[in-house]
C-alpha cells in the first residue's frame, strides 16, 4: 500500500473578507479555534447543534490535515440577555425565576443536557469547556484596561463606544446591511451600537450571579466573555472563531470591537471568523420562545438515530440554510443504514479481495508513474494503490475546499464499494475520521431506536411478524393482511420487500 497523498490545502471562507482564504496558522502546525457556545439557560434546539457539529467537523478537518488542534467551547452561565443585541432580562435570572431554582443548580442542568447532546452526535471533546463565571476577575481586569479610552459610564453600567475603533461593524457589514437595526436602545448612549461591556445590578434589585466592580456591584456583559476567555486560552491573534451566523451581525462584531481595543490595534482577535447558516423549520418549532420546540430527544423519542441529524447536517454545506423536515430526517436514516450494512458486510467477509469492485480508470494519472507491464497487467495490489491514491485525493480536495461535506459523503460511499476489504476499512476509517459518523463502531441494530409513544413490544412485533411470514409462505394471504393491519394499529410500519433487509420501524 502507498502512501495517501500530501494533503491538499485547506481553503475557508472568511466572514470578515468574504472571501475563500488559504488556511495559514498563526503558530506552525498548530490550530487554535474559539467556537461560541451555548447559553445554558434551557436545553438546545436541533438548530442550536447545527454550529457544534459544523465545528468539530472543522476540528476534525484540522486534525486530518496534520495540524495539533486547540479547541475551546464556551459556556455562557451569566450576561446573556433574552435579545442577543443587548436588551432584556439576563436569560440565566429569568430562567432561575420561572423555576424557583437556584442559577447555579439551571446552568447545571442545562450545561449536562447539552453535553448529552455533544456525546449523542459524535461530537469530540474540545481542549477546554471554557465556564464564563470562572473568568469574572479576568473580565473585570480587561474591561479596566480599556476603559479610559473606549469606555463611558451610564446609569445602567460601562458602555463601548464603537466610534473609538476602526470600521466597526465590517464583519456585519453594517453600513450597508442595517446590521445594527436589533440593537437596544438606552438613554444617554452615544451611538446606536455601542454596547454593554459591564451591567450595574439596578438600585433595590439583588442579581444571584454579581460581582463588584470599579462601576457598580453588577455583571459583565455577553460580548465581553468571549473575548476575554478567547485570549486567556488562545492568545491574540489565534487562528479560527466559530459561531452561527447570527453572531456575524452584533456579537461577533463587539468582539472584534473590544479586541480591537484591548491590543491596541486593527487586529480582530482571531484571523478567520467563520459562521454556519441557519436550519430552518417551517412549522415554527424551532424558537424556543415557542415552547415546545425541536430537541434532539425528540428526534430520539420519535424513533430516530441522532446520527441521522448529523448525516443530514453533512449532507448540506454549512454556509447553506438547511431546511429540517421529518422525511428528510428518515431519508438521512435510510442513507446511514446503508451505510452501516454495506460496512456490516464488509466485516463479515473473510477474503479480503473478494467483491474487488471496479478500479480500472483510463484517465487515471496515477498510472503514468508505473511502467506499461503494470499497467497492462495490474495486480490487486497496484489496483489498490491507484484507488488509494483517487480516491484519498478526491476526498482531501472536498473536504479541503471550505468543508465541503456533501462531496466528501460520495468519496466514502465510493470508498465502501473499490478495492480489496484491508483498503476499504482503512480508508472509511480515514475519512470517517473526519465525518464523525462512527461507521465502524454502529451497528444496524443501533439505528433501531424505539419511539417513546410506543407500547408494543419488539418480541410482540417479531413473534406477529413470524405469524406473518409463514402465513405468507402458504399464500394464506387473508391472515397476512390482519396480522398486518394488526402491526399498523400498534404503530409498526412493515416495510415487505425493503431493500435494506428491515423488516419494520414503529411510528412515534
Amino acid at each position: 500500500m502507498t502512501d495517501a497523498p500530501a494533503p491538499t490545502a485547506l481553503k475557508l471562507f472568511n466572514s470578515l473578507t468574504r472571501q475563500l482564504e488559504e488556511f495559514r496558522p498563526v503558530h506552525p502546525g498548530e490550530a487554535r479555534v474559539y467556537s461560541c457556545g451555548p447559553t445554558v439557560y434551557n436545553y438546545p434546539h436541533i438548530g442550536n447543534m447545527r454550529a457544534y457539529v459544523f465545528a468539530d467537523t472543522l476540528g476534525r478537518t484540522l486534525s486530518f490535515k496534520g495540524y495539533k488542534l486547540t479547541h475551546v467551547i464556551n459556556i455562557t452561565d451569566v450576561g446573556h440577555l433574552t435579545d442577543d443585541a443587548d436588551a432584556g432580562e439576563d436569560k440565566m435570572e429569568k430562567m432561575a425565576a420561572e423555576k424557583a431554582q437556584s442559577i447555579w443548580d439551571i446552568a447545571r442542568h442545562y450545561t449536562e443536557a447539552y453535553w448529552a447532546d455533544v456525546k449523542a452526535l459524535n461530537i469530540r471533546q474540545p481542549a477546554h469547556w471554557s465556564i464564563a463565571t470562572d473568568y469574572v476577575p479576568q473580565m473585570i481586569e480587561f474591561a479596566k484596561a480599556i476603559a479610559d479610552k473606549h469606555c463611558y459610564e451610564l446609569e445602567g453600567g460601562l458602555y463601548f463606544d464603537t466610534s473609538t475603533v476602526t470600521d466597526y461593524g465590517a464583519l456585519a457589514r453594517a453600513k450597508t446591511e442595517d446590521g445594527e437595526g436589533r440593537i437596544e436602545e438606552v438613554e444617554g448612549k452615544r451611538h446606536a451600537a455601542d454596547f454593554a461591556i459591564w451591567r450595574k445590578t439596578p438600585a433595590g434589585e439583588t442579581r444571584q450571579m454579581e460581582w463588584d466592580s470599579p462601576w457598580g456591584r453588577g455583571a459583565p456583559g455577553w460580548h465581553l466573555e468571549c473575548s476575554v476567555m478567547s485570549e486567556a486560552l488562545l492568545g491574540f491573534p489565534f487562528d479560527i472563531h466559530t459561531g452561527g451566523i447570527d453572531h456575524r451581525e452584533i456579537h461577533h462584531p463587539n468582539e472584534i470591537a473590544q479586541n480591537q481595543a484591548h491590543s491596541c490595534s486593527d487586529a480582530s482577535g482571531a484571523r478567520i471568523w467563520m459562521h454556519n447558516n441557519f436550519l430552518i423549520e417551517r412549522s415554527g418549532k424551532m424558537s424556543k420562545s415557542a415552547g415546545e420546540f425541536l430537541r434532539l430527544q425528540l428526534l430520539i423519542d420519535k424513533g430516530y438515530h441522532p446520527l441521522a441529524y448529523r448525516l443530514m447536517c453533512l449532507q448540506a454545506h454549512y454556509r447553506s440554510e438547511l431546511e429540517f423536515s421529518w422525511e428528510g430526517l428518515g431519508a438521512a436514516l435510510t442513507r446511514l443504514k446503508r451505510l452501516v450494512m454495506a460496512i456490516e458486510k464488509l466485516k463479515s467477509v473473510d477474503d479480503p479481495y473478494e467483491g474487488f469492485g471496479d478500479f480500472t480508470d483510463p484517465s487515471e494519472d496515477f498510472w503514468t508513474e508505473r511502467n506499461r507491464a503494470e499497467r497492462a497487467n495490474p495486480t490487486h495490489r497496484f489496483a489498490d494503490d491507484m484507488i488509494h491514491h483517487k480516491l484519498s485525493r478526491a476526498f482531501a480536495n472536498a473536504i479541503g475546499d471550505d468543508l465541503n461535506t456533501a462531496i466528501a459523503l460520495t468519496v466514502l460511499e465510493d470508498a465502501i464499494q473499490k478495492g480489496s476489504n484491508n483498503l476499504r476499512h482503512e480508508l472509511v476509517e480515514r475519512f470517517d475520521g473526519v465525518l464523525g459518523l462512527g461507521l465502524l463502531t454502529l451497528a444496524r441494530s443501533d439505528l433501531r431506536i424505539r419511539p417513546k409513544a410506543a407500547t408494543i413490544t419488539e418480541s410482540e412485533i417479531e413473534a406477529i411478524l413470524t405469524r406473518r411470514k409463514e402465513a405468507r409462505a402458504v399464500k394464506d394471504f387473508a391472515t397476512s393482511d390482519k396480522l398486518r393491519d394488526e402491526l399498523i394499529a400498534a404503530g409498526v410500519e412493515v416495510m415487505d420487500g425493503d431493500p435494506l433487509g428491515w423488516d419494520w420501524r414503529l411510528e412515534a
